[in-house]
C-alpha cells in the first residue's frame, strides 16, 4: 500500500511572468519565496546560492532566459537572437562548475534557432524552459527507482550535500530513492554529513527529508568514518554536479573523502545523476574547473567569525572523485558500472 501522507518541498515555480524560488540561503529558519522578475535577479539568486543543486540551477538559468526573452523589445529577428546571447552569456557567468547550467541554456537557444517571427522564438523558448523542468521531474523518479532497487529495508545510507527535491524540479537525485521508499513503506536510514563550509546537508537535505518523515540522522562531516563503522553503514550515495567522459565526478567538497572511506570500509558507493549532468568533451576530471568561494564562508558561520582575520583560506566548492572508486553511475536510464569511460559512449550513442 502506498503512503502518500507525505510532502516533498519544490524549489522552482513558474508563475506566468515571474519565478517563485524557494530562497536556500533561509532554510531551515525560514521557508521564503522569492518572486524573481528579471535576468539580473536570476543571475543573483544562482551566484549567491540562493538556489544551488545543478539540475534546479539549470532550471533556474532555463526560466532566467525565457524571462529575458520574453521582456525584450527587439524590432527585429537579428536583433532579438543577439539580446538573447547577451543573455544566455549573462546567465552563464553565475556558477562555473555545474553543467546542468550551461546545458539547459544551449538547449534553449537551440530551441529557437529556426523560429521565423520574435513572437515564435518567445513562446518557444518559454515552452522549452517548461520542458526541461518536466523533463527533470520524471528523470529524478526513474533515478529514485532504478537506486531504490539497490536497497532493502532497514538498510543505512550515508550522504553528503543536498541532491534532493530542492536542487531538482522534484525527488532529487541521491534522495530520490528515500522519498521513493517512504512512498513504498520500506524503511531507510539516512545519515546526512553537515557538508562544511556552507552547510547544505545540515541546513536542507535534513529539512527537506524531515518534511517528507523521512529517518534521517546528522553528523558533522569529521564523524563518518566512526559513524560507518559504530552504525554499520551499508552504502553511500551523492549526487554530482559534473560527470567527465571516464566517469570522474564532480559534487560538493568532501565527496572524495567519504569515495575513499566506501572503499577502506567495503561498502558501495554510488553516484546519482541526470545524463544532464554528464560533460562528454572532457575526458576527466582533472579538467572540470572547480569554484573556489568566499574565505568568508571558512572564517565566519552565520557572520560571526570563528577564525583569525587575516588567516590564509583555501576554499574549493567542489572535489572529484576518480572513477575506480565508483561502484555505479545510477542515471535514468539504469545504472552504469565497471569501463565508465566505454558505458558512458553507450549511453550518449544510444
Amino acid at each position: 500500500m502506498l503512503n502518500e501522507n507525505f510532502v516533498i518541498p519544490r524549489s522552482v515555480i513558474w508563475k506566468e511572468d515571474y519565478v517563485s524560488l524557494l530562497n536556500q540561503q533561509k532554510i531551515p529558519q525560514v521557508t521564503e519565496y522569492l518572486e524573481l522578475r528579471n535576468i539580473e535577479d536570476v543571475w543573483e539568486a544562482i551566484q549567491s546560492l540562493k538556489v544551488r543543486g545543478a539540475p534546479a540551477i539549470g532550471i533556474t538559468a532555463a526560466y532566467g532566459l525565457a524571462l529575458a526573452a520574453l521582456q525584450d523589445q527587439s524590432k527585429s529577428l537579428q536583433e532579438f537572437h543577439q539580446n538573447l546571447q547577451k543573455s544566455h552569456d549573462y546567465l552563464a557567468s553565475s556558477r562555473p562548475t555545474a553543467v546542468n547550467l550551461f546545458w539547459a541554456l544551449d538547449r534553449l537557444m537551440k530551441s529557437v534557432s529556426n523560429a521565423q517571427t520574435i513572437d515564435e522564438a518567445k513562446s518557444t523558448i518559454l515552452k522549452e524552459a517548461i520542458l526541461i523542468e518536466k523533463e527533470d521531474e520524471q528523470v529524478c523518479q526513474l533515478i529514485g527507482e532504478h537506486a531504490l532497487s539497490l536497497f532493502k529495508d532497514g538498510d543505512r545510507i550515508m550522504t553528503i550535500c543536498n541532491a534532493g527535491s530542492i536542487a531538482t524540479a522534484k525527488y532529487g537525485t541521491a534522495l530520490a530513492p528515500f522519498y521513493l521508499a517512504k512512498e513504498k513503506n520500506i524503511n531507510l536510514s539516512v545519515y546526512a554529513c553537515e557538508t562544511r563550509p556552507v552547510l547544505q546537508g545540515a541546513r536542507l537535505t535534513t529539512w527537506e527529508l524531515m518534511q517528507a518523515g523521512v529517518d534521517v540522522t546528522l553528523i558533522t562531516d569529521n564523524m563518518a568514518a566512526h559513524t560507518i563503522k559504530s552504525k554499520d553503514i551499508t552504502a553511500i550515495i551523492v549526487g554530482a554536479d559534473r560527470i567527465a567522459a571516464n566517469g570522474d565526478t564532480a559534487n560538493k567538497i568532501g565527496t572524495f573523502n567519504l569515495a575513499l572511506l566506501a572503499k577502506s570500509f567495503n561498502i558501495p558507493f554510488y553516484v546519482a545523476a541526470p545524463l544532464s549532468t554528464f560533460d562528454p568533451s572532457i575526458t576527466d576530471g582533472d579538467q572540470i574547473p572547480i569554484e573556489e568561494r568566499n574565505p568568508e564562508e571558512v572564517t565566519q558561520i552565520n557572520g560571526i567569525q570563528v577564525a583569525p582575520k587575516d588567516v590564509k583560506v583555501f576554499n574549493p566548492a567542489f572535489d572529484v572523485t576518480p572513477n575506480e572508486l565508483i561502484a555505479g553511475i545510477i542515471t535514468e536510464k539504469g545504472m552504469i558500472t565497471g569501463e565508465y569511460k566505454e558505458e558512458i559512449k553507450k549511453l550518449f550513442s544510444n
